[in-house]
């Protein structure tokens, strides 16, 4: 079998450490599992569809990440900003499209890490990560707030898909006595979540507050919207039917799933690589990974599911070092189903609406905030730009305009790099050395900067020899060694001799290639040392004060 595909599929290297570190990763799955329960339930209910959709996609999708991913530690499953896009797709086609939108973004997943994509994802500079990531953090908390509102959850035609404008109209409908029974389970929550670590940093805060509050509704006899009843086993799976009418108009929300999933997954890979000794990565076969999750939720009904960055720092944290750990959280998950699917049908939906509230303020780091925006205007101005419209349109539009938004100013700054010096000639001064003009190329040179170092170029006057140094020139594109082959033709025909000095190794096929050393009048005036060129340039000065 070829390397290259041997290389993305799973082996028994693996496992190579398993022996050693089974115990921990039996110990890290454990908890985990618990540490997602809550989170899985809640996800499913928040993104239109239910509960059973969360905790199948946790089962199906986190073995299957685990055993085809890219990183060793990885857990996978239902997650917030997956959430985000989700609602809109419930909203304009309705619940049973997911489905089909999840397997067809699968598909996309597993095509980009076969087409070794992977790596894009370090193109997306820290700023527009950040900022989508609290965009996202202020759509999960504000999704929360109609359920909190009212018993009645209302459909999506009655609430815009706009996590925003839904929170605004949750109010319409509000029922002040429902709202202070769920707002009092959210406190609960919230100082579960807050206050069970610090007793004991293995105390699962969520789902002690969620234990907490569904026996206090129980006992009390609250009037709160409670989950419902949940299947007792794992659906049979099944290709989900896809309506060839329809399938166009999902084509879109397929694909901003799947670059969704790409870039969540990576990113949380990516951390877990350096939160520990837990090996390295790799992207692509983490996004074949990613994608046959998807795959298979979808074919036991379940939704899309990436990377989860919160799951996945508490596996390394608890010591998880290999997948066993991400399957034993999935394996933890299937027991809830199979043993206890009746009293979690008993969890007040309040008492979810909590976890992700704090988990969507855990999301955002002032610190990380601050630092931003005090950086550069350019990173700021991305930082905010990202996350306004994150809120506002679409995930994959915010990430695309904030990585628009930071290569221009890079580009920008790239530009105003370029320098073009005029030095004077060294040594002792001679008759003549005037008439001899040393230009210093310094920085990149790039299409950013190509026209306004030509201008500067051009405007030298009055002299009879021009010798450019390039070994302090950087970066050279095609477009600016074409301008500097320009610079040499203008300059020639207007009777100026052009000497080039220090052209780096790195640059002499392009300038070969472009045409920049072909502009010289003579090949013996491409010099490798200054003295020798300015030795060159004073006697052509002389030549032509003899002549005259």
């Amino acid at each position: 079998m070829n390397v290259r595909i041997r290389n993305l599929l799973p082996s028994r290297r693996d496992y190579a450490g398993l022996r050693r570190t089974w115990r921990g990763d039996l110990v890290a799955g454990v908890t985990v599992g618990i540490v997602a329960l809550p989170l899985a339930l809640g996800f499913g209910v928040s993104s239109g569809l239910s509960a059973e959709a969360g905790l199948v996609t946790a089962v199906v999708a986190g073995v299957i990440a685990a055993v085809f991913g890219g990183s060793h530690v990885q857990v996978s499953g239902p997650t917030g900003a997956m959430v985000v896009v989700l609602v809109p797709i419930v909203a304009g086609h309705g619940p049973g499209a997911v489905v089909v939108v999840t397997l067809l973004a699968g598909v996309l997943v597993v095509l980009a890490g076969v087409l070794r994509l992977g790596r894009a994802v370090s193109f997306i500079p820290w700023p527009v990560i950040e900022g989508f990531t609290l965009g996202i953090a202020v759509i999960i908390f504000t999704q929360q707030i109609p359920a909190l509102a009212s018993s009645h959850v209302a459909g999506a035609s009655e609430h815009s898909s706009n996590a925003i404008v839904a929170a605004v109209q949750a109010f319409a409908t509000l029922d002040p006595a429902y709202a202070a029974w769920a707002l009092g389970a959210v406190a609960v929550v919230t100082a579960c979540m807050w206050g069970a670590p610090r007793l004991h940093r293995s105390v699962p805060g969520s789902l002690v507050g969620i234990v907490v509050v569904a026996v206090a509704a129980l006992v009390v006899g609250a009037p709160l919207a409670r989950i419902g009843a949940l299947p007792g086993t794992l659906p049979a799976p099944s290709l989900p039917v896809i309506d060839l009418s329809s399938l166009a108009a999902l084509t879109a929300p397929a694909a901003t799933v799947a670059a969704l999933a790409a870039i969540e997954s990576l990113l949380s890979a990516r951390v877990a690589a350096s939160l520990g000794d837990t090996g390295t990565y790799d992207p692509d076969r983490e996004l074949i990974g990613q994608g046959l999750a998807s795959i298979g939720s979808s074919l036991f009904g379940g939704m899309p599911a990436t990377g989860a960055i919160a799951r996945t720092a508490v596996n390394v944290r608890s010591g998880g070092r290999s997948r066993l750990a991400a399957v034993t959280h999935a394996v933890v998950l299937l027991l809830v189903v199979l043993v206890a699917a009746g009293p979690v049908g008993q969890i007040p939906l309040a008492a979810l609406a909590g976890v992700l509230m704090v988990t969507a303020v855990r999301m955002v780091h002032l610190d990380t905030v601050r630092a931003i925006l005090r950086s550069t205007r350019a990173d700021a101005v991305a930082f905010v730009a990202t996350a306004v419209i994150t809120v506002s349109f679409d995930l994959i539009v915010a990430v695309v305009i904030g990585v628009a938004f930071a290569g221009f100013f890079a580009l920008r700054g790239m530009s105003q790099a370029s320098q073009v010096r005029r030095e004077e000639v060294r040594g002792q001064t001679q008759p003549g050395d005037d008439r001899i003009a040393i230009l210093r190329f310094d920085g990149p040179l790039s299409f950013t900067s190509a026209d306004r170092v030509s201008a500067e170029v051009d405007a030298v006057r009055g002299v009879s020899v021009v010798i450019m140094r390039m070994s302090q020139l950087e970066l050279v594109d095609a477009t600016g060694a074409h301008m500097l082959g320009e610079i040499t033709q203008t300059l020639e025909r207007r009777g100026i001799t052009v000497l080039i000095k220090g052209v780096q190794p790195r640059h002499e096929d392009l300038f070969r290639t472009v045409g920049v050393l072909a502009a010289l009048r003579h090949h013996n005036h491409l010099f490798t040392d200054l003295p020798s060129a300015i030795a060159h340039a004073r006697s052509h000065v002389q030549r032509e004060t003899t002549t005259a």
